[in-house]
């Protein structure tokens, strides 16, 4: 299923559990609109009402927040940045820190509320489900 602008839901997804600006980065590099490894400077030139030192220092933040992989090489001023966890990878990983959340502050509760909900979805949900935990 496609979601408001044409991308796949996945992303949109993805992309709704940033800040506006680095979901706005995150959809560009999940829709591959960004050369791979990329600057600052490529990032620019497809948002050219953002100020370079904004753009940085997003890019700097998703970095830190595992969703791009940094690398600066000695002598070059500007880091190239690449995809480090792809949409998917992302909600995945975010979705297992919200279990654990969850876990956390409830304890076996809120696993015998997810076993609950397992058992009223359709078994052929059930068995996307299966594959999907197979990746």
């Amino acid at each position: 299923m496609l979601g408001n602008l044409g991308r796949p839901r996945l992303i949109d997804k993805a992309a709704s559990l940033l800040g506006p600006l680095e979901a706005r980065i995150m959809t560009l590099v999940w829709e591959n609109e960004l050369p791979q490894p990329f600057t600052v400077r490529d990032l620019q030139v497809i948002v050219p009402e953002l100020a370079y030192t904004t753009l940085m220092t997003t890019a700097h933040r998703l970095a830190e927040k595992g969703l791009l992989n940094s690398t600066h090489f000695r002598g070059v001023r500007a880091h190239q940045y690449r995809q480090e966890l792809s949409a998917r990878e992302f909600l995945r990983a975010r979705g297992g820190r919200e279990i654990d959340d969850l876990v956390a502050r409830y304890g076996e509760t809120a696993l015998v509320a997810f076993a609950a909900k397992l058992q009223e979805i359709s078994p052929e949900r059930r068995e996307r489900l299966r594959k999907l935990a197979g990746q």
